[in-house]
């Protein structure tokens, strides 16, 4: 007896889309084909697409500290209501991910609480080099998370000499918040109290860059892998397209769907984050980099506050906003509007992320791998609208923006915890694990 069928649906094998039925028992896909077994329950995916588990490589649930704005819980819904199987989350918390102990509290309390399989990033230090020797065969470890600039929370690595360090003993990718620390300094006086637009003129375009320099160097000296998140500068675009191999980089679906100064006039602090948003000459080199595949992954660095913070006075404002239940819709959309293919898609958010990361049995439709699905309605209109988020903070900052494409269902482990936007089932998410 089967634990689930899946039938008529256009399934995304080796690149192409086969009508083909997916036979799954014991939370893995046995059979793909013709399927004549008895089973439990049947998806019927007439009229929609199966693709692999999608992964978002950037997510922050704030807990443990400001669990008032997310949780592992609440997060992991938003993550399943948008399509997503499985998400990296993010160190700096209160306290910090950045200890042994700390570490094993988060898979403790991931437990049994997590809708979503789940992997946390160690958060690097400039005390804690010695730990990051030994994170190789830490369980549902998915990397070291560098900041190299501050943002929300404590985490910071802003000297060379510390950086280096880092890479020197680390031993898993090194993902990095690319932002000087001198540079964000000595901008400071350009924040106009009051003016959101001048976000981007603080946190310059030389700001990134500078960071990002010295990260590839450094990376590239030592031979380790640095996975450079949120990528938002055309400088950034060119100078990384000619450091592949071990240097691999994320953009976000914000800065591929926003651009100043429009997004400020509009929204103002609801579209403040780190690395900002900025015009766009950087936005059109974003997408160039989307095209040509030289973007590794898209991550929607989903980092909630609640409005009452984002209605503070700029700068007083927290950078950052919510995306893990978006990041399929918004990108599916691009699809539908022929700024990227399906394919380029699913490179971004299923096979890149498990190559890079080393993740196993997941981000494809294969005998034998994890049943975890994203199946989609590429055709299906839908409304983002600000009571339907499940993030704690209980809003979008594309409320009210229709988007052609969306997730239909996603099945972890062969059990469907969402289904036409209802969360079903308890909480039954494990940590992903590794091969390096």
């Amino acid at each position: 007896m089967l634990d689930l069928i899946i039938k008529n649906g256009q399934c995304y094998i080796n690149g192409k889309l086969e009508k083909r039925n997916i036979a799954v028992k014991d939370g893995k896909i046995i059979k793909i084909g013709e399927v004549s077994e008895k089973t439990k329950e049947v998806y019927d995916a007439k009229n929609q697409i199966v693709l692999p588990g999608c992964i978002d490589t950037q997510t922050h649930f704030r807990e443990p500290g400001s669990t008032d704005t997310e949780d592992l819980h609440s997060g992991s819904r938003a993550a399943v209501a948008g399509g997503i199987t499985g998400v990296f989350e993010m160190p700096n918390t209160n306290p910090p991910t950045a200890n042994i102990k700390e570490f094993q509290r988060k898979l403790d309390l991931a437990k049994n609480r997590m809708y979503c399989n789940y992997a946390f990033y160690f958060g690097a230090t400039a005390d804690n080099v010695s730990q990051l020797a030994e994170l190789k065969d830490l369980e549902g470890c998915c990397g070291i998370k560098l900041f190299a600039g501050s943002s929300t929370g404590n985490l910071l690595v802003a000297e060379e000499e510390d950086i280096d360090k880092v890479f020197q003993n680390c031993s898993k990718v090194v993902a990095v918040h690319s932002e000087d620390e001198e540079i964000l300094n000595k901008n400071k006086k350009l924040i106009k109290q009051g003016d959101v637009h001048s976000h981007p003129v603080w946190r310059s375009e030389e700001c990134a860059m500078s960071s990002t320099r010295r990260i590839v160097r450094i990376a590239e000296k030592y031979n380790k892998k640095a996975h450079v998140l949120h990528i938002t500068t055309k400088q950034e675009i060119d100078f990384l397209s000619q450091h592949k191999g071990n240097i691999t980089f994320e953009i976000t679906p914000q800065h591929l769907t926003i651009y100043a100064p429009d997004c400020y006039d509009k929204l103002g602090t609801y579209a403040q984050m780190n690395p900002p948003i900025r015009d766009k000459s950087h936005y059109d080199r974003l997408w160039y980099a989307v095209k040509n595949n030289l973007n590794d992954t898209i991550g929607s660095d989903h980092a909630p506050h609640l409005k009452v913070n984002k209605d503070k006075e700029y700068p007083n404002s927290p950078s950052g906003m919510p995306g893990v239940q978006t990041l399929m819709p918004v990108m599916l959309n691009h699809v539908n509007d022929g700024k990227l293919s399906l394919n380029q898609l699913i490179n971004l958010v299923c096979e890149n992320p498990v190559k890079i990361f080393g993740i196993k049995n997941k981000g494809f439709i294969k005998e034998n791998y994890d049943a975890d699905f994203t199946i989609v309605d590429m055709n299906k209109k839908i409304v983002i609208k600000n009571e339907n988020i499940e993030s704690k903070c209980g809003w979008s900052p594309f409320n009210g923006v229709e988007f052609k494409g969306t997730p239909m269902a996603t099945i972890i482990s062969g059990k469907i915890k969402m289904k036409e936007g209802k969360i079903l089932g308890d909480p039954e998410g494990t940590a992903l694990k590794f091969s390096n």
